[in-house]
């Protein structure tokens, strides 16, 4: 969230700054065609092949590494909601597996087109908007959701972290804890336009950083969860490595990232759900969750003793 923020504001700075320049008139014309363009984002972005293909993105998959693990086929002429778990200080998983294409998403799941839902605030900044798009973001809304699942009729995956900005605030190493409980919007979703879910979780996601301990409860965790609901976005307090030493820096931890995507769960439209409906799916999606992290969790050098924790 603090590496957004900084670059959301310097394209915010760039485009004032240039105003005050001889070089104004590239902000009066951006801004003309922000105005025309302003709902993009909310009717299904603005992909851009060659930057989800960029070789920058094979260096971010290849620095921790990153890998994806497909369990079952996604049938391409059904739509779907992925639910990604956990979210992280940064989301880097779920970001390099369904907006870029350096784990080889396109040739795992052919016929499937992805989008990462993101806070509506991110697609307010100039620049910024435009470059984001480009990966297939698109805003967290239910508006742009429902969109994109009705006018792409089949092939298409809205990918969402379930746990949202919140659950940053649980990510530090070993942390298994997974904000869910009261999140039944995307089940809603899922049953209002027949998109079948599947649950995905990401091993390693919590360890890219350490973070100050704010267990809830806590004066920090208070004031961080204000914040958050001010703001819109979590201000973890984390750090891990520097450029030059280990030992403190900004920089993620070098640790393997492993996003193992479910089976996907069958889902009957309804545009009218009940919410014992919803609460039987939501509940359906948690087991079906559990039971994917427990299948592979050895795999990936995760201690038996340890189960995800709904909150």
């Amino acid at each position: 969230a603090v590496a957004l923020l900084l670059a959301a504001q310097t394209c915010i700075i760039l485009f004032l700054a240039l105003l005050f320049t001889r070089f104004w008139i590239i902000s009066v014309l951006y801004a003309v065609w922000w105005f025309i363009d302003w709902d993009t984002p909310s009717q299904g972005g603005r992909k851009s092949p060659w930057l989800q293909k960029s070789v920058i993105w094979r260096y971010l998959r290849d620095y921790f590494p990153i890998k994806l693990i497909k369990t079952a086929d996604l049938d391409p002429s059904k739509n779907y909601i992925i639910g990604v778990h956990p979210h992280g200080v940064l989301i880097v998983g779920g970001f390099t597996n369904f907006c870029t294409e350096a784990t080889g998403f396109p040739d795992l799941y052919p016929g499937i087109n992805p989008y990462l839902l993101m806070l509506p605030l991110w697609f307010r900044a100039p620049f910024f908007r435009d470059y984001i798009m480009c990966g297939g973001l698109i805003p967290s809304d239910k508006e742009s959701a429902t969109y994109v699942l009705k006018q792409k009729k089949s092939g298409t995956a809205l990918v969402i972290a379930v746990g949202g900005a919140p659950e940053a605030l649980d990510a530090r190493p070993g942390s298994c804890t997974i904000l869910m409980k009261n999140r039944k919007g995307f089940i809603s979703l899922a049953i209002k336009n027949g998109a079948h879910l599947v649950p995905a979780f990401t091993f390693g996601e919590n360890d890219l950083f350490d973070q100050v301990d704010n267990p809830r409860g806590s004066l920090l965790r208070a004031i961080q969860e204000k914040l958050q609901k001010v703001m819109g976005v979590a201000l973890p307090l984390f750090h891990a490595r520097g450029v030059f030493q280990y030992s403190f820096g900004l920089i993620p931890y070098r640790k393997p990232i492993n996003t193992v995507v479910g089976k996907p769960i069958p889902v009957t439209e309804n545009p009218h759900p009940s919410n014992e409906e919803v609460d039987l799916l939501h509940k359906l999606y948690m087991e079906k969750l559990s039971e994917l992290f427990e299948e592979h969790k050895a795999r990936y050098n995760v201690p038996a003793e340890r189960h995800l924790t709904f909150v």
